[in-house]
């Protein structure tokens, strides 16, 4: 019934008649926070996979899949690749159904061995392979990354311990690091990670290191705010300060419901970020809060 409803509104459907969509989840068409077979109230595992085959068969339902996405059970395999031309390859991600569990319980924690654990995955093993070797195949121009949760370093604090998202990348980082292990010895000069869950617009630069501002920036990435989600919003968080100050990489924040649209060409990637003032007056003002771009062969965001 969920997805028959939205399915009813005039806006989405215009939006499904005007362009193709490449869909992938996060958590919500399931269990909220979900990591492989354990969801978010430790319910036993085998009667959580029977909730989890009955969300992967709706969502492939009721969305634009093709046929290798059909679900088998508790099991789908959303994770796939695409290429526009020699322009871009799209490696479509999926960050739950493969997952460890969160570190620490979940939520913001400090990192410490059972986080930092090398074991541990975001990905799973199989889907990480897979990444690095289109990694190492590719011969696009750029090489997009759209996935589930933030994959840069997100400190919550100036001091020289901060708490970080166990959701996020930041509760994996031994993944992240193969990642960009990844990308550097594939000679990928051009990476690019699109990103959505935490409902705010960020604009952020990928380093090599990301506690040393001077490390080498070796991708951007651009997170998408929510459509909805979360009242109004506010342009800036009250730590601002705090944030830009522990998160040199991070370049731009906006709270405020709205969509972000990547354009890519030969020469740049460019980011506008599109903000509405009130979410429940139709045809409220849109208005792009930020633009930046990152050069092809030269990554990292320049706001313009």
């Amino acid at each position: 019934m969920r997805y028959a409803l939205y399915k009813t509104d005039p806006d989405l459907q215009a939006a499904h008649a005007a362009f193709p969509w490449f869909v992938t989840w996060d958590d919500h068409e399931t269990e909220n926070n979900y990591a492989g077979d354990v969801d978010d109230n430790n319910d036993p595992p085998e009667e959580f996979l029977i909730r989890r085959a009955a969300a992967y068969r709706a969502y492939w339902e009721n969305m634009p899949l093709r046929m290798p996405q059909r679900p088998d059970g508790p099991d789908m395999r959303l994770y796939r690749r695409f290429h526009y031309g020699r322009l871009a390859q799209f490696d479509i991600l999926d960050t739950r159904q493969y997952r460890s569990d969160q570190a620490y319980g979940d939520g913001w924690q400090y990192p410490g061995p059972e986080s930092e654990d090398p074991s541990r995955t975001l990905t799973g093993a199989t889907q990480e392979r897979w990444l690095l070797d289109g990694f190492r195949r590719s011969t696009a121009t750029w090489n997009v990354l759209p996935q589930q949760v933030t994959f840069s370093q997100r400190k919550n604090t100036t001091a020289d311990r901060s708490k970080l998202s166990m959701d996020a990348w930041d509760g994996y980082p031994a993944s992240r690091s193969r990642v960009l292990a990844g990308v550097e010895q594939a000679g990928i000069e051009n990476f690019v990670v699109l990103t959505g869950d935490v409902h705010v617009h960020y604009a952020l630069d990928i380093k090599k290191d990301f506690n040393n501002p001077s490390s080498q920036t070796l991708g951007v990435e651009f997170v998408g705010t929510s459509i909805t989600s979360g009242k109004d919003g506010a342009d800036k968080p009250a730590n601002w300060s705090t944030m830009t100050t522990a998160n040199p990489h991070m370049k731009f924040y906006n709270g405020r419901r709205g969509y972000v649209t990547v354009t890519l060409d030969g020469d740049q990637a460019r980011a506008d970020y599109k903000t509405v003032s009130a979410v429940t007056t139709p045809n409220a003002p849109l208005t792009t809060a930020a633009s930046f771009v990152s050069e092809a062969g030269n990554p990292g965001l320049q706001q313009v």
